[in-house]
């Protein structure tokens, strides 16, 4: 359905502090369970009612429902999950940009609850908590086949509380205790600037309900101070909502043009097209990295295959799949991978990302730590690329941080914007 738009998230993993989410367009009431094999559900009112009758301790049988639930959902995509009615209303609030936690994005790699990235003026950012950590433990209590879930529960709670994360960092001899206090985290998900003159710098964080808007405004403000060209700065950009992305693409595309399109595993197809009748022209770079993944990497991709801007930095993420949220009875809420999105040229970038018009690796100078890599394809049970088989690759490595004077990437894009406008002004040929 063309220019459809549904509540649809994008999100790279479950956030402490992050992504957004709301609420889709299936509900339980849409489910019929007649003649679809559910008679197997014999064998599970038998185990639970063995587990009720002899286990050793007094069992609850919401706990026990909830916790099948928890094991269905984790034999699917690493996306999808079960929330119960506390986590569900925490998440609903996310898309605010304001919510209770301590700023980090995690994942699993091999099986160890592992820090994707620090959010920005946050407590973890402030503690010291960097890309690539592995958190041992959460109160002293260790994190091993810990689900995701459950994880980022612990370490969620009231501001002005505390919990203390145990962090196994390469090159320590030792894990270290991190004791951070709880904030309310509010994330400014837009940040813009002029630089070098008259090139704009925009920053987007992640997509929330107020990303658009605020893109908006920081443009506005850019085009009052004449701004020439413009860096838009997607890199570690851990996505958020569908219909952000489609948004931001549109103030930079024409209207009706394609942005992306999902499909189901029906085969059926919807079409986000852009809306707004404004549409800034100016020379553009989009700067890219690993950690750019799923509504970022809808952003690069629409703007890459409209020739719209010049792609610049690393292979993207490679989160290629959307997730859907349904309401459930008693107030849980489920999460759930329902389709594929592909580029207006019809690629899909699950498992391979978005590969940059020019590919450019930051450096690591002075002995500066780097962190490994982490991508889709490393997540366990990752969806497959149905176009393209992703070939092993050896372990990447990038700087942890790095000063915006060693910045190669953001210089390079100053740059080509630089000769771009010189070679603008030049007289034409008689």
């Amino acid at each position: 359905m063309a220019g459809r738009r549904v509540a649809l998230t994008c999100l790279l993993v479950l956030a402490i502090a992050a992504a957004g989410i709301s609420v889709g367009r299936l509900s339980v009431a849409s489910v019929n369970a007649a003649g679809e094999g559910y008679e197997e559900l014999r064998t599970f009112t038998e185990v639970m009612s063995v587990v009720k009758k002899h286990y050793v301790e007094e069992t609850k049988t919401k706990d026990l429902i909830y916790g099948a639930i928890r094991g269905m959902l984790g034999s699917l995509d690493p996306h999808s999950n079960f929330m119960p009615p506390d986590v569900y209303k925490e998440m609903q609030a996310d898309t605010k940009g304001e919510f209770g936690g301590l700023g980090i994005q995690v994942g699993m790699k091999e099986k160890e609850l592992t820090v994707i990235a620090p959010i920005e003026d946050t407590p973890a950012f402030r503690a010291g908590i960097k890309a690539g950590d592995r958190i041992l433990s959460i109160n002293k209590e260790s994190t091993k086949d810990i689900s995701l879930q459950d994880a980022v529960t612990k370490m969620r709670g009231k501001p002005r509380t505390s919990v203390t994360i145990g962090i196994s960092r390469e090159g320590w001899k030792d894990p270290k205790d991190f004791t951070i206090m709880r904030e309310i985290i509010k994330i400014k998900s837009v940040k813009a600037k002029l630089i070098e003159g008259n090139i704009g710098y925009v920053k987007i964080l992640q997509f929330q309900e107020q990303t658009s808007s605020d893109l908006s405004d920081a443009l506005k403000k850019l085009s009052e101070e004449k701004f020439s060209a413009l860096i838009l700065d997607l890199r570690n950009n851990p996505g958020g909502l569908l219909n952000s992305s489609v948004d931001i693409s549109g103030q930079f595309l024409p209207k009706g043009k394609l942005v992306v399109y999902t499909k189901t595993r029906s085969g059926e197809k919807s079409e986000f097209l852009t809306e707004g009748d404004k549409n800034y022209t100016q020379p553009m770079i989009v700067l890219v990295n690993q950690g750019s993944a799923s509504a970022s990497e809808i952003v690069a991709g629409a703007l890459k295959d409209w020739n719209r801007a010049v792609i610049l930095g690393t292979q993207t993420f490679g989160k290629g799949s959307v997730q859907t949220v349904i309401p459930l009875s008693d107030g849980a809420g489920l999460r759930l991978t329902t389709a594929k999105y592909y580029t207006p040229k019809g690629t899909s970038i699950q498992n391979t990302g978005i590969t940059p018009d020019i590919v450019l690796k930051l450096e690591t100078k002075n002995g500066a730590k780097e962190h490994p890599v982490m991508r889709e394809k490393d997540l366990a049970r990752h969806l497959k690329n149905e176009q393209s088989d992703v070939k092993p690759e050896e372990t990447e490595t990038a700087p942890v941080e790095v000063d915006e004077k060693d910045d190669i990437q953001l210089q390079r894009a100053i740059d080509i914007l630089k000769t771009w406008n010189v070679f603008k002004g030049l007289p034409k040929a008689s």
